[in-house]
């Protein structure tokens, strides 16, 4: 580097920088621009130096991540995020470009990493550390880069600290917080060294100040080096003034990474070039003995780390998502590296162009005023260029109209961004994380940082390898992604999933690596420990559940032997009403996912005859909350037998013949041996209802599901809602059998029924004074569950008086709400629709009607 020492000094190029920020990225090109170093040293983990090379590849697109984790525990883990406009990965470009040697020199990982399991363990520390996760990962080591407590940025994970948080630490330390090693709790307090600089150039906002001083300025062309020179100084001032607040582990880093500083001058003399965080600069150009700073270094903790590059994101570089990389707003910072000339004119067309996408009227006027405005705010500011305040503030005021609703719109997908890397297959990988590459690929399903609603249609052999890969996956916590309700068909063949990739899953997938060696294997061996180490029988149904979701034959052997020695041993009704429900959902895959349930079908019958027998005894003496979760039980059961019969017959398991049913609309048995559940739980059903001990709310959930069933005549269901409400009954009791009764949608009941409706309201009105109060909030409960229609058309029935309208179920022949004959005109009226959605013509719709 002859002929540069005038600008910069003799001894190794030292480039402090704030770790993202793209003013540090474009000095840090014109420093190496100048220089031309034979070796760029960049403060990261060393074990990743063979790695380097990748950065190159084509495939390989930042926002990129280093993971590393501990090989025996996949789950301690940290990652070194790199954006475009990073300075260390603008020095690892360089170096790629100008086939310049690039090295890692920070602490390596394998002690990382041993610091963050200790930590975890207990060891003496001076805060609470949080657990070991891909979101706080336990490699997290406090350094003097966090913003410290008592500054203007202190809770501030992004920090404007011109070093930036470690990228070893996936979250800052807590504001306040002592740290290992400290010699004197009273200098224990970090210093923000962007705060401290900015109030003594006079401003309260360091973010402001660090994008008037270095974002904002251009590049100077007669020193390269002059903004290093500065930013050195003040640190060094900085640190003599707070010293380093007695951080051992910063005294440890900075002690190995002047090691192979030394190292690297051997090799190539003064021609070095380092890129580091500002803070410590200092720290490396002070001159220490190498007995010293390995003394430093004797008797680190290790453990064995795996390191590999992964994709991330804007959002996870910005603190709004939890992670504090170093800034709020990646996608503006990206915006201003990236942009060749007029920043705030390119940024405002992005704006206009994200507002047009979502349908709001933004024309070339608005553009052109909104810069305006953003350059009188700069002027009227002091500030030299807009920054992201003013174009923020300009944005509002003409496009927003003043509203804040779409600006977050602005804040979400342009100032922080959905951008998803991408690294390149080459990349090392365990073995599982390569298994799901190739399923993705192979089920042309793209991992995306953008949330989205995925339709799966499980008759299409791509739609059900989807959705088995992703219910393996949540089967090994990979929340790739997360179920969701359909829109469009309530049918066991549709699903919809919500998905999104979050860079930390790679943790995840490493973690679940211990497993198996495929998606398949892992989540085979995930499932049968999870049925061993159930806790409730609960939980081993719906793993067998998911079982079968996922298609997982050789684990469903394991399950359903835990799940019977598990049913067999249970005596409480309530967990076995809990587990029948989901055992019986799962009969239902065996159409659609061609899954063989005959063993499933004698597990859920064997479950059902039980419940059946301690469900009444179960139900005698319950206080107010207890009968309620016991009413929700039955009506889980009561769905769950309707479920199962219906899932046992031919094709099911089932050797019975067709038809051979066990009472009205019971439909096929549920096999050989377990025929007439219907019948057997419509006289649990009975002995509910009849009995006094059995609280109110249950005793009128039996007579209404009786009367659905059409077990129960609605002369006989009037009768007993006649005697529940009869004055001898205690107003609290008629409430509940009220609430049972009418609750979860028996509004049209009322409706159509008016003398059920005719007897609540004559109880109601009897309902004396001092008891009214007590049972006001059950039936409120009860009728504010309806849809404001139905509320409405009891609130005018009762108006007029129940059963004084001519023609009306009271009144008419058969089933209530119903007339006594079919109205052909009505029925006339909907043939059109009906051959639409049938896709019909008018013989075949005529063929389906008769």
């Amino acid at each position: 580097m002859a002929g540069v020492e005038g600008g910069r000094g003799a001894g190794p190029l030292l480039l402090g920088v704030r770790h993202h920020g793209p003013g540090s990225a474009r000095a840090v090109r014109a420093a190496l621009d100048a220089a031309q170093p034979r070796v760029v040293l960049i403060e990261g983990p060393p074990e990743a130096d063979a790695l380097i090379p990748l950065a190159a590849d084509e495939d390989m697109r930042p926002p990129v991540a280093l993971l590393g984790h501990a090989v025996d525990e996949p789950g301690r883990s940290a990652f070194w995020p790199l954006a475009e406009f990073s300075p260390e990965w603008v020095a690892i470009r360089w170096a790629l470009e100008h086939e310049v040697p690039a090295r890692f020199i920070d602490l390596p990982a394998t002690h990382t990493l041993a610091w963050g399991k200790d930590d975890a363990e207990g060891e003496s520390t001076g805060k609470e550390q949080p657990a070991p996760t891909a979101e706080t990962p336990a490699a997290e080591t406090p350094t003097a880069e966090t913003p410290p407590s008592g500054s203007p940025s202190a809770s501030d994970p992004s920090g404007p600290d011109p070093s930036g948080p470690d990228p070893s630490a996936s979250t800052p330390s807590a504001p306040g917080a002592s740290e290992p090693g400290a010699s004197d709790p009273g200098t224990d307090i970090r210093v923000d060294p962007l705060a401290v600089l900015a109030e003594a150039a006079g401003y309260d906002d360091p973010e402001r100040w660090w994008e008037d001083v270095v974002e904002h300025r251009g590049v100077g062309e007669r020193d390269a080096f002059a903004p290093f020179t500065a930013l050195e100084e003040a640190m060094g001032a900085l640190r003599e003034t707070y010293g380093v607040g007695g951080h051992e582990r910063d005294l440890v880093r900075e002690a190995y990474m002047r090691l192979q500083v030394r190292a690297a001058q051997r090799e190539f003399e003064d021609d070095v070039a380092v890129v580091c965080g500002a803070w410590h600069v200092p720290a490396l150009r002070q001159k220490a003995s190498v007995a010293a700073d390995r003394a430093l270094l004797k008797g680190l903790p290790k453990v064995k780390a795996d390191l590999t590059w992964v994709p991330w994101t804007h959002r996870r570089l910005s603190r709004a998502s939890g992670y504090g990389a170093g800034i709020d707003s990646p996608g503006w910072y990206g915006h201003l590296f990236g942009a060749p000339d007029r920043p705030v004119e390119r940024w405002m067309t992005k704006v206009a162009g994200l507002f047009r996408e979502e349908d709001r009227i933004v024309s070339p006027a608005h553009v052109i005023e909104a810069v305006r405005l953003a350059e009188t705010l700069a002027v009227m500011r002091g500030r030299p260029l807009p920054g992201l305040g003013e174009t923020t503030d300009a944005v509002r005021a003409v496009m927003c109209e003043g509203s804040d609703i779409p600006l977050a719109l602005v804040h979400d997908r342009l100032v922080v961004g959905d951008v998803l890397g991408e690294v390149p297959p080459g990349a090392p990988a365990v073995p599982l994380q390569r298994d799901l590459d190739r399923s993705q690929r192979r089920l042309r399903i793209k991992p995306e940082a953008l949330e989205r609603e995925l339709e799966l249609d499980l008759r299409k052999e791509t739609d059900a390898g989807r959705s088995r890969l992703l219910h393996r996956l949540r089967l090994l916590r990979i929340e790739w992604g997360e179920p969701t309700v359909s829109r469009g068909s309530t049918g066991t063949f549709r699903e919809t999933w919500r998905l999104r990739w979050e860079p930390e899953l790679a943790v995840r997938v490493a973690e679940a690596g211990v497993w198996g060696t495929t998606v398949l294997a892992a989540a085979t061996a995930k499932a049968e420990a999870d049925a061993v180490g159930a806790q409730s029988l609960a939980d081993v149904t719906a793993l067998a559940e998911h079982c079968l979701l996922a298609e997982l034959p050789d684990a469903l052997p394991v399950v359903m032997k835990v799940l019977a020695d598990r049913a067999a041993l249970d005596t409480d009704v309530g967990h076995l009403a809990q587990a029948l429900p989901a055992l019986v959902r799962s009969l239902r895959y065996g159409d659609v996912r061609g899954t063989d349930t005959g063993a499933l079908t004698e597990v859920a019958a064997g479950l059902a005859e039980r419940v059946f027998v301690g469900l009444p005894p179960a139900c005698a003496a319950l206080d107010a909350d207890a009968a309620e979760e016991m009413r929700r039980h039955v009506d889980a059961v009561h769905g769950a037998v309707a479920l199962l019969g219906d899932a046992s017959g031919p094709g099911h398991g089932d050797t019975s013949a067709p038809g051979q049913g066990d009472g009205p609309g019971s439909g096929p048995g549920p096999g050989p041996g377990h025929g007439g559940l219907r019948d057997r739980w419509r006289a649990v059903l009975r002995t509910l209802s009849a009995r006094d001990t059995v609280p109110g709310v249950i005793r009128g959930r039996a007579v209404r599901l009786l009367l659905d069933e059409g077990e129960l005549g609605p002369d006989e269901a009037a009768r007993l809602m006649g005697l529940v409400l009869s004055p001898g009954t205690p107003p609290a009791d008629a409430a509940a059998w009220i609430e049972g009764f009418v609750g979860g949608g028996g509004g049209l009941l009322l409706v159509h029924d008016e003398r059920l409706l005719g007897l609540v309201d004559a109880w109601l009105t009897g309902v004396p004074a001092e008891a009214f109060t007590d049972v006001l909030p059950l039936l409120r409960r009860t009728f504010s569950s309806y849809e404001s229609g139905v509320r409405r058309t009891l609130g005018e029935l009762v108006r007029r008086g129940p059963g004084k309208q001519v023609g009306t179920a009271a009144t008419a022949a058969g089933i209530p709400g119903f007339g006594a004959e079919l109205d052909a005109g009505r029925a006339d009226a909907v043939v059109p629709v009906l051959r639409l959605l049938l896709g019909l013509d008018d013989n075949e719709l005529v063929g389906v009607a008769g």
